[in-house]
């Protein structure tokens, strides 16, 4: 039997990722996009793929070059798996919020991996873009992506995931809620909503304490959101509200949709579902919202759920406790 390959390399399976109906005590019909089921596990991929072709065209990275990119992690992880398909080095600095597991899969593509202080400020010579920016101007035949200042970010959502949503909902949405942290996704994704109808309400959600939405912005916790730069890739234009949200609230929902939903999502997805619901209380059965499930929760698993790590039950320790017994 002869099989034809849809897909020359997992490069190929980037994007067209389905929406599926949540079921909450709401009144309008709400929809998650499912961006973790990319291949690199994130909304990340497309922009990831994106701008490596785009300065593959513009010869700005030539074959045997270097990736070097400043993540929290999801946008290292698909360039790790982008550059590694192509044939780049990879080289990802991260801030130490970034959780474990999404460090470990970083290495596991074979990145190298800075990992450095989660300062306070983002001109700070150790922020973690900073430094990425000293790596990409001084190793030769390097080239940084540079999502927070890439036109082609935002871009890359405006040619694909907006689409996709507009022909999903069979141009029905009405309302549109994302994490907005390099603000590729909200610029691009809500500027081409906008585009084919500008009644759609599209809703930003934003780490509390981040440059943007802080008079004196402090670090955070929160991984996927958080606006520290604010360049000409973030459109202002492309949303109607940006709605801060702290950590104890982000981490709150992301165990929420897991243990009460069955929704094992990162962090930036309870941060999005935490505002989702909240704005939902207003609408009517009419309307229709689809939100962002940017990636996966197995990403968290040390850093949102924890304690119940902790509480993992062996049957020996049972057995000798008398908690269980084991049949005669």
């Amino acid at each position: 039997m002869a099989i034809r390959n849809k897909f020359k390399t997992i490069l190929g399976s980037i994007g067209n990722t389905p929406l599926m109906r949540l079921e909450f005590d709401v009144k309008p019909t709400i929809l998650a996009k499912l961006e973790m089921l990319n291949p690199g596990g994130s909304l990340k991929d497309r922009t990831a793929l994106h701008m490596v072709e785009v300065a593959e065209r513009a010869g700005k990275l030539k074959p045997g070059g270097t990736i070097v990119e400043a993540s929290s992690g999801s946008q290292g992880i698909s360039l790790a798996m982008v550059g590694k398909v192509k044939g780049y080095r990879v080289i990802i600095t991260v801030p130490d919020r970034t959780a474990s597991e999404k460090v470990a899969v970083l290495r596991a593509y074979g990145a190298e991996v800075y990992v450095c202080p989660n300062t306070d400020r983002h001109d700070d010579p150790r922020n973690y873009h900073t430094f990425a920016e000293h790596l990409a101007r001084t190793i030769p035949g390097a080239f940084m992506p540079d999502q927070y200042f890439n036109k082609e970010n935002p871009r890359a959502h405006y040619l694909s995931t907006g689409p996709e949503i507009w022909a999903q909902t069979e141009g029905k949405i009405t309302h549109f809620v994302c994490g907005a942290g390099s603000c590729g996704m909200i610029s691009g994704a809500g500027r081409y909503l906008k585009d084919q109808n500008p009644v759609v309400k599209v809703i930003g959600v934003d780490a509390a304490t981040s440059m943007y939405s802080a008079k004196d912005p402090k670090a955070y916790a929160v991984e996927g959101l958080g606006i520290d730069v604010i360049s000409d890739t973030f459109d202002v234009t492309a949303f109607d509200v940006m709605v801060p949200i702290s950590d104890a609230d982000a981490f709150s929902m992301t165990k929420r949709l897991a243990m009460d939903h069955g929704l094992l999502v990162g962090i930036s997805t309870g941060a999005v579902m935490h505002v989702a619901l909240d704005q939902a209380k207003n609408l009517t059965e009419d309307d229709v919202m689809v939100v962002i499930f940017g990636d996966s929760g197995r990403n968290y698993l040390s850093k949102i759920f924890a304690d119940e790590v902790k509480n993992i039950k062996h049957v020996e320790a049972a057995l000798a406790h008398g908690v269980v017994t084991m049949p005669e």
